[in-house]
């Protein structure tokens, strides 16, 4: 029997969830819980850490999992090189659910920064008004600027003060629209915005948005992660949970 586990949280993976419930696959959802109410999926579900690789290593063996699917955030470096170094300690086959990275195209104004380090020194300079669209974990690394106005976009409302001087909070989770985030960024007068690559549908409105209004974007690459195979659509990863050997795992 095929039993995979999805580590997922992203759009991409809730749209591979439904396909795999469609097709009958008895799969489990993992979510990391760094979010309050967690969007429900079409498979059974956990939310939590695992306590680290052996924890994973040892879910992987209680549950008897057989694909192992790494659908997180790009961003979520640490969770897939734990995935990796699970699933090759349990001996079951890996897979990453990898979305594209965005590109810039005609009239984007973007500057590719390499860490958020990078994104701190970019925003060093007179004050603006900075839509920071990095969710909520990375937001002590700009305290140090405060002399600038932010408009954060976070799923769960703060849960105590803001670590940012000057800052407003939108409760929303994608996916977005252009039209919703130019009115977003209108109605804020935002002067720059500062995105992580994160690739997919469920965000790249903000850079629509900025195209539009003509506004320079600070982007910041991709951590790089474990060499692991990887998949773009959801029809490759379906056809893996069947012919797993087809991609060299």
């Amino acid at each position: 029997m095929i039993r995979p586990l999805i580590l997922g949280g992203t759009t991409e993976a809730g749209r591979l969830a439904q396909a795999v419930a469609d097709a009958g696959i008895a799969g489990i959802y993992s979510y990391a819980g760094r979010t309050a109410a967690p969007k429900a999926q079409p498979l059974p579900m956990r939310v939590g850490g695992f306590g680290g690789i052996d924890g994973l290593v040892d879910y992987l063996g209680a549950e008897g999992i057989t694909h192992l699917i790494d659908a997180t955030h790009p961003f979520a470096a640490s969770m897939s090189a734990h995935a990796v170094e699970a699933a090759r300690r349990a001996g079951v086959p890996l897979i990453a659910f990898e979305r594209a990275p965005w590109t810039p195209g005609p009239g984007d104004d973007w500057r590719s920064v390499p860490d958020m380090a990078g994104a701190v020194a970019a925003l060093d300079g007179p004050r603006r008004r900075v839509f920071l669209a990095i969710g909520r974990q990375h937001l002590d690394a700009f305290a140090g600027l405060s002399q600038h106005r932010y408009l954060l976009r976070l799923v769960d409302a703060p849960d105590g003060p803001l670590p940012l001087a000057d800052a407003v909070a939108v409760v929303d989770r994608g996916p977005f629209t252009l039209a919703g985030d130019r009115t977003l960024m209108e109605a804020q007068d935002i002067e720059v915005v500062v995105a992580k690559n994160a690739g997919g549908d469920g965000a790249r409105a903000k850079l629509d948005a900025a195209r539009t209004l003509r506004l320079p974007v600070i982007m910041i690459e991709r951590p790089a992660v474990a060499p692991r195979p990887t998949a773009g659509t959801i029809e490759a990863i379906l056809d893996w949970l069947h012919h797993p050997a087809d991609l060299g795992v």
